[in-house]
């Protein structure tokens, strides 16, 4: 029965994000045109990340003290409301960046709840034995994201522009919030009680990272993700500029949706074989593959060399997420993964934030000019990699891939994290037993 709720509620969250991932796809274009800086065009995807930052904790005591089912329903419904919002102003012609930034801060301090919210119902919905499905499935929702929105974003701005994007968008969500008020999360056992009500708030929202420092193995991963989310925090801001040097927006659309292919794979690969890849060992190989794939993009200004290295680090990514989010499942106990998934979430999108506050400036002001300029770096890395716009992202690329493998190499003489799953015993059990609330 709980797999049939979250399968609902999985096909609504993928409509949901495909809507999501058109308007991401369509305002980055816009500013980016419209603007012609990195560093404005780094702004949006920082406004995007940093309420996540700030209200996370919270967030994960209210869904851990809550019912998860409506937290996210009314997550939805204020995300919603905040896209009608830029719907509106594009109508009136009053629409300019600093109001995208207001709006992105809005819809994503409703998303600081959802996300929590959603991945901690999971282990609620879902027999252990089939967590590595129900994240291989999740990551699929990305990928499918990833595949169609570029493509049919670009088509899209010109058939129905941008308004009609964002209409779409909210359609989508619409849509999301129907599938959530059709159903009802099954009620839990208790096994584990805590009493909410006598702790302070502050000693709840802290709790999470006492819990993490306890579990070195926990605490070196919780590490190491926020360390590689930095990186491809970098990477997801770059891209639009780096492709858009050398290519047309079609050309980038269609390199995104080749990415997604590689994504969508990946995915499938984790749903249906995720218990084979060996967890940690199958996150450190896929992350050198990664590193590789983001120094080669950067290389040369090629469509092909970058779309392959597109689909090969997207084809690892849903691997890489999915088998770190299996291990927090069953090495947490369901009453408190609310908010170690808030925590999380809150570390990985400081780290991207940190990631596009440097991003920008750092290729403005020091990248693009050395590349561009007659100083002696041109003279030899330039003879490699080529001179001129946008083969300052190109060494930012560089750089990245060869610190996301040398990070890589690091975090595995750490035995902690290589071995945290042998280590940890699991703390869900198959009838799941959690929070002690009537989740309906």
């Amino acid at each position: 029965m709980g797999m049939r709720i979250f399968i609902l509620i999985w096909f609504g969250q993928l409509i949901s994000l495909i809507g999501s991932g058109l308007t991401s796809f369509a305002l980055g274009v816009w500013g980016y045109q419209k603007t012609g800086s990195a560093t404005q065009f780094a702004l949006i995807s920082l406004f995007t990340t940093l309420p996540r930052v700030v209200i996370s904790p919270l967030a994960g005591v209210l869904v851990d003290r809550f019912n998860r089912r409506w937290i996210m329903i009314i997550s939805d419904f204020g995300t919603g409301l905040s896209i009608v919002a830029i719907a509106l102003l594009l109508a009136i012609g009053r629409l300019e960046i600093w109001q995208i930034y207001l709006v992105a801060t809005v819809s994503n301090s409703f998303s600081a709840f959802h996300l929590p919210a959603y991945t901690a119902s999971i282990t609620q919905l879902v027999p252990p034995q089939y967590l590595n499905r129900a994240s291989g499935m999740i990551q699929l929702t990305l990928a499918v994201a990833q595949l169609i929105s570029p493509v049919l974003g670009s088509l899209l701005l010109i058939t129905i522009k941008l308004q009609g994007v964002i209409l779409l968008d909210f359609v989508t969500f619409f849509f999301a919030l129907i599938t959530l008020l059709l159903v009802k999360f099954p009620n839990t056992k208790t096994t584990v009680v805590e009493k909410f009500s006598k702790t302070s708030l502050l000693y709840e929202m802290s709790y999470a990272l006492s819990y993490i420092t306890t579990k070195p193995g926990l605490f070196g991963l919780l590490i190491f993700f926020a360390a590689t989310n930095f990186l491809f925090g970098a990477l997801n801001v770059l891209t639009t500029p780096l492709v858009l040097s050398f290519a047309s927006l079609a050309t980038l659309g269609k390199i995104l949706s080749i990415g997604g292919i590689g994504m969508v794979t990946g995915s499938l690969v984790m749903s249906t074989w995720g218990r084979k890849l060996r967890g940690m060992y199958g996150v450190f190989g896929f992350m050198l593959l990664g590193g590789l794939c983001i120094l080669v993009a950067g290389l040369r200004p090629s469509v092909p060399l970058f779309s392959v290295a597109a689909v090969l680090f997207f084809f690892g990514l849903p691997i890489i997420e999915g088998s770190i989010q299996v291990i927090f499942q069953k090495k947490v106990p369901p009453y408190v993964q609310g908010r170690v998934f808030a925590l999380n979430g809150a570390i990985a999108q400081a780290s991207m934030s940190l990631a596009y506050v440097i991003a920008g400036p750092l290729t403005d002001k020091v990248f693009e000019p050395l590349m561009t300029s007659n100083s002696p770096l041109t003279a030899c890395i330039g003879r490699i990699i080529g001179v001129g716009r946008g083969r300052g992202i190109g060494l930012l690329f560089i750089v990245m891939g060869a610190l996301t493998m040398l990070g890589t190499v690091v975090a595995y003489q750490y035995p902690r994290l290589r071995r945290v799953e042998n280590e940890l015993p699991d703390a869900i059990t198959n009838d799941a037993t959690a929070l002690g609330e009537n989740q309906g």
